[in-house]
């Protein structure tokens, strides 16, 4: 069953792509963005990264983002330390909390992904981003959980395809009222 708006925020705890283990309650009380990637070699995900990373500073100061990926740390780590974020990057490679918040799996919604934002692809491709070795599943859908300062989701968004995230835009307009 779906995470719905008003649920508070299940606690995350994760190896890093620093080498850390993050525990979500180490920023309790700073709103943020708790985002599900499919797998590092991704292209869609890793556009996506880009974005946010590149935008990062108009979040503000106490916004952040916690990303989660569907890979082992160490592909995690090889195919996402270039984008140099300024939040936590995490591996789920059991899948664990991609079960606890209802991640879901679609091979229509890849194909959807792969046919409806080829033009996204195709950036991501030319970027560098080329999506192997698959070290994830390749049916997992995005989605983005933006959670205020007393650790309650105010969104649910889940992806229907493989490149469909909450609109930047949704998630500049809280940061901004938070």
């Amino acid at each position: 069953m779906r995470i719905q708006a008003g649920s508070p925020v299940i606690n995350v705890q994760l190896p890093a792509i620093d080498g850390s283990d993050f525990d979500l309650s180490s920023i309790s009380g700073r709103p943020f963005m708790l985002s599900f990637f499919r797998f590092a070699t991704c292209p869609f995900c890793n556009m996506r990264m880009h974005q946010l990373v590149s935008r990062f500073e108009e979040f503000g100061e106490d916004f952040t983002i916690v990303a989660v990926f569907d890979s082992p740390l160490e592909n995690l780590t090889r195919y996402a330390s270039d984008h140099q974020a300024p939040f936590p990057i995490l591996a789920d490679a059991d899948n664990r909390y991609y079960r606890e918040y209802s991640i879901e799996h679609s091979v229509p919604g890849m194909l959807k992904g792969i046919f409806g934002r080829m033009p996204t692809m195709i950036k991501g491709l030319m970027r560098g981003y080329i999506p192997f070795p698959i070290k994830g599943r390749l049916t997992t859908m995005p989605a983005d959980f933006l959670v205020d300062r007393q650790g309650i989701i105010q969104t649910a968004y889940y992806g229907k395809d493989e490149g469909d995230h909450l609109p930047f835009e949704d998630v500049q307009l809280f940061a901004g009222q938070v």
